[in-house]
């Protein structure tokens, strides 16, 4: 069997999308193309209905893919365990988190992994929005549980462990400060306050271009501190999108949080590096996965 044509199906089947798996897998499209049908040919019928709209799995290919997908982590786990003990990496993991919310669910996450891995020393750091890769390029943090989506061909986006709604931080005196939601077209006449370095990919997610009617939206990076921008919206110098957890965790005199009826939720994930991840790395994921529950926070 050929292992590439597994990891091949593997990754189109979590994309659905070819030119997706061919950014992941590093290869062209054409290469994705071919080795999907060799596995095709292995078979003996298709694994993907293709049409020019979709990709979808056939019946086929789903009882393929719930039958490898155990044995496929578990050579990947065997592989980390070995590089663990060849390394010998001792009995400490490192997990960044971005937000209050984040915190909190790893701080569940991590009570849960103790008890099977009571000699596993867990040490957590902040991931600030500005570098949300910097650590973890450095082998400074193993893992981190911060906002997605993610584009970075190193870096690899594990399972959706928090989701919480999207709102719009305005100064108590703005025009919008009394309404009970807004719209993002709402925005059109706004300047929109973002983090300055923050990450292509998640400002067009947090903060479209454009409102759905096709309208431009301002944006302007004015700080590389959130508190500090809370601050500079606070004294009315312009408006900008946060998590709902701000009501809770970053309340201000002259700050209003509004709920924004039209955006979705922001969603938070677990990231390690695709160069490689330990053996306590996977456990720690299987531990997430199995303690965590999709999180919002309160009622606004």
């Amino acid at each position: 069997m050929n292992w590439q044509e597994l990891e091949t199906f593997l990754t189109l089947a979590e994309e659905l999308h070819f030119g997706r798996a061919a950014e992941r897998l590093h290869v062209s499209r054409a290469r994705v193309s071919q080795m999907t049908k060799a596995l095709e040919r292995r078979v003996g019928g298709p694994l993907f209905e293709r049409t020019s709209r979709q990709v979808t799995l056939t019946p086929l290919g789903r009882q393929l893919l719930d039958d490898l997908e155990p044995h496929h982590h578990g050579v990947v786990e065997a592989l980390a365990r070995a590089s663990d003990t060849a390394r010998g990496t001792g009995g400490v993991l490192r997990v960044g988190f971005s937000s209050p919310l984040a915190s909190e669910q790893l701080m569940t996450i991590i009570e849960a992994f103790r008890k099977d891995h009571p000699r596993c020393e867990v040490q957590i750091r902040e991931v600030h929005l500005s570098d949300r890769f910097g650590l973890l390029r450095k082998g400074e943090l193993d893992l981190q549980l911060i906002e997605v989506p993610v584009d970075e061909p190193d870096v690899t986006v594990g399972p959706v462990l928090v989701r919480d709604p999207l709102v719009l931080a305005v100064s108590g005196t703005h025009r919008l400060a009394d309404r009970a939601a807004v719209s993002l077209e709402d925005l059109t006449d706004e300047t929109v306050l973002v983090i300055d370095g923050m990450d292509d990919c998640f400002k067009a997610r947090l903060i479209p271009d454009r409102t759905p009617s096709g309208r431009p939206i301002r944006h302007l990076a004015t700080t590389r501190y959130w508190q500090e921008l809370l601050a500079i919206v606070a004294a009315g110098e312009g408006v900008t999108i946060a998590a709902a957890q701000g009501t809770r965790y970053y309340p201000r005199p002259h700050l209003v949080y509004i709920p924004i009826k039209d955006a979705d939720p922001l969603e938070y994930a677990l990231l390690w590096r695709t160069a490689g991840v330990s053996a306590k790395g996977l456990a720690f994921v299987r531990t997430a996965l199995e303690a965590s529950t999709a999180t919002r926070s309160g009622p606004l």
